[in-house]
């Protein structure tokens, strides 16, 4: 790599690691950055997953470490969302490299749009085992289908999920969040892996970038306002980043 694409890989990664934890879409900053930096558009899907690993390992190690922790409800959200990622990027490594890329533009469109719907105010409430419904494990093996498939804004998939459906405020959806990722994105990545698709040396100066934004978020998500002055920076890279595709 050159000096001016480890920089890059370090300073997005920071970026997206930070957003990834305290809101939604670091990925569609990341993924957009392999693919510009040269990855084919599969090999970068599957590079990304080494970021995502790594940080979501240092989002759950500091959340730990901050008190908290929602090991056993996440892991059985987690159970569907593995099987889903299975499926999902099985899924993806059968489709085109150009349809790949026409796919990633509409689920950037898409996840910018959903990214500036006004979050209802909702009367939150703690999450226990009688609420995890047959409908909330059928939504999470979609999002884990969808995240083993390509990842991108699939922070907004679950605010919609256990904001809106489960009644769960923000602060603990991410700590639900990162927990669920890494669960869900290790068997995806092995699957990327075993398919020579991970280039193990942009994935690793990514990962370092976003170990470092993951730390940093987790100590804004204490604050109850953490995720608000973040969104226009998000979404001003998002449109950059959609046309350079469209015009790539």
């Amino acid at each position: 790599m050159a000096w001016f694409e480890v920089l890059a890989l370090l300073g997005i990664g920071t970026l997206a690691g930070f957003i990834n934890v305290l809101s939604a879409g670091g990925s569609m900053l990341t993924l957009p950055l392999l693919i510009f930096l040269g990855l084919p558009p599969q090999a970068a899907n599957g590079t990304n997953r080494v970021s995502i690993v790594l940080q979501s390992v240092s989002a759950v190690s500091n959340f730990r470490r901050a008190g908290a922790s929602q090991f056993a409800l996440s892991l059985r959200l987690a159970v569907p969302a593995v099987v889903g990622s299975l499926l999902g990027a099985w899924l993806a490594l059968l489709v085109s490299d150009a349809l790949f890329e026409a796919i990633l533009v509409a689920v950037m469109l898409g996840s910018a749009v959903m990214m500036l719907l006004p979050q209802p105010r909702i009367d939150t409430r703690p999450l226990t085992l009688e609420r995890l419904t047959p409908a909330v494990y059928l939504a999470m093996l979609f999002i884990g289908m969808y995240g083993g498939f390509i990842q991108v804004g699939v922070g907004v998939l679950f605010i919609v999920v256990l904001y809106r459906m489960l009644r769960i405020d923000l602060a603990q959806v991410n700590v639900f969040k990162v927990l669920i990722v890494l669960l869900y994105t290790l068997p995806a990545l092995a699957i990327f892996v075993i398919n020579d698709e991970v280039r193990w040396s942009y994935g690793l100066v990514l990962a370092l970038g976003s170990m470092t934004g993951a730390w940093l978020a987790v100590r804004v998500n204490m604050g109850p306002r953490g995720a608000l002055w973040v969104r226009w920076l998000t979404l001003t890279a998002i449109a950059a980043i959609i046309l350079r595709l469209l015009l790539y």
